[in-house]
């Protein structure tokens, strides 16, 4: 399942606990990444589904839910 990829990622990267990954938690504001965490989990998700992250799309995924739903629609 994407979510469960995406949060281990997540909990790996930012050093979090498993239960503060929610589909609707917000990358900046909820789960405190800065703008080097961002690039790091866009290359790593990039690496683990093996697609791109256009730079302008990228700015446009705000939450967790947001990831999984650009990876499920473009994978």
């Amino acid at each position: 399942m994407v979510f469960e990829k995406v949060k281990e990622i997540l909990v790996d990267q930012l050093s979090l606990d498993d239960s503060e990954v929610t589909m609707e938690s917000n990358i900046i504001d909820d789960l405190n990444a800065d703008s080097l965490d961002v690039v790091d989990l866009i290359m790593s998700l990039e690496d683990e589904f093996s697609m791109e992250f256009p730079e302008e799309e990228a700015d446009n995924l705000k939450t967790v839910g947001d990831i999984v739903n650009y990876i499920e629609k473009n994978q």
